[in-house]
């Protein structure tokens, strides 16, 4: 997997699943005009909101990753947000269909001292 100091970007809306490498490093250029082989890494959400598929360049080659889940849908922004930067832990929360947006801490420092 990507180190923990590499971007993250959600191609926010849609995007057709159908896509492969090629077709979505692509989309990475023209859509969201970054370079698909910088070492950063672009998420992909389908139609239904339950399929997602990452990009990745490791540095030899490109990665894609997909995963569907069984029960519910990935949190996503709208399509007017056009990309959205999301840190690696943010990522790993989407992974796990988890709201990253507004994580809910399970403690809270009640004072200084």
């Amino acid at each position: 997997m990507p180190p923990t100091s590499t971007r993250v970007w959600l191609a926010a809306g849609h995007t057709d699943m159908r896509k492969g490498f090629d077709g979505l490093a692509m989309l990475v250029q023209a859509k969201l005009s970054r370079d698909p082989f910088g070492g950063q890494v672009f998420v992909f959400r389908g139609r239904r909101g339950d399929l997602i598929k990452v990009l990745w360049w490791d540095g030899q080659g490109l990665c894609l990753f997909s995963k569907r889940l069984e029960k519910g849908g990935f949190v996503w922004p709208s399509p007017a947000d056009g990309i959205v930067g999301l840190t690696p832990a943010q990522l790993g929360m989407l992974l796990e269909g988890i709201d990253w947006r507004m994580p809910i801490r399970t403690w809270k420092p009640q004072s200084a001292g």
